[in-house]
């Protein structure tokens, strides 16, 4: 894809240390702090389609610098155990989290990994009885298509995404397979986001002005 079709500088690109971008911005992306990379692992091939998609069809582009990212929890020492998920240190993170999501109300929340999904499902009052550990690739994948197709401009759309994406084998014809099945997985969802973005294209702070 032409690089016209991206902002000529995008944070996206950089390692996030808190937080970048715009709260007012309608897309926003919550990051695990432990794994910084999945903005440039996971969203940017599926961002490329987006753009692609949105300027074929609406020639015009989103404003990607303006997209905000924030780590969900502030202190990364706490990340790795699950089971501090309901310590003071990371409620107090909750809070906060919560109520910049509510004053801004940004149309579409894209999380990466169990981690995130289920800390923004609890700000939103949804948990699985599981924690962290219910949300597997699978339940994800159902959780990502059923979030597209229940998708309302008038709500806080969850959208979860998997942190990384691995082989299922090491031998090399399968691992020929694996870039394959990768790239088809960043065209489908990118495709899909895109769909309801250009659905939605009056109803959205995300275009360049």
């Amino acid at each position: 894809m032409s690089s016209l079709l991206l902002n000529k500088y995008s944070p996206l690109i950089e390692e996030i240390k808190t937080e970048s971008g715009d709260k007012s911005s309608h897309i926003w992306l919550l990051v695990n702090p432990k794994y910084p990379s999945v903005n440039n692992d996971i969203w940017i091939p599926i961002l490329e389609v987006i753009q692609d998609k949105v300027y074929r069809t609406l020639k015009n582009r989103i404003n990607t610098r303006n997209i905000y990212i924030k780590n969900t929890i502030s202190d990364i020492g706490l990340v790795s155990n699950g089971s501090l998920l309901g310590s003071a240190e990371i409620a107090e993170d909750i809070g906060s989290l919560r109520e910049s999501i509510f004053e801004y109300r940004p149309k579409m929340i894209v999380t990466f990994g169990n981690l995130t999904y289920e800390l923004v499902n609890r700000i939103c009052e949804i948990r699985s009885e599981e924690g962290p550990k219910y949300w597997n690739s699978s339940n994800l994948e159902y959780e990502f298509v059923q979030s597209i197709a229940n998708f309302d401009i008038n709500k806080i759309n969850r959208i979860p995404l998997p942190r990384q994406i691995t082989a299922k084998s090491t031998s090399m014809e399968k691992y020929d397979s694996y870039w394959e099945e990768r790239d088809n997985y960043f065209r489908d969802v990118g495709t899909m986001i895109a769909d309801r973005i250009i659905e939605n294209k009056d109803h959205l702070n995300i275009w360049i002005d």
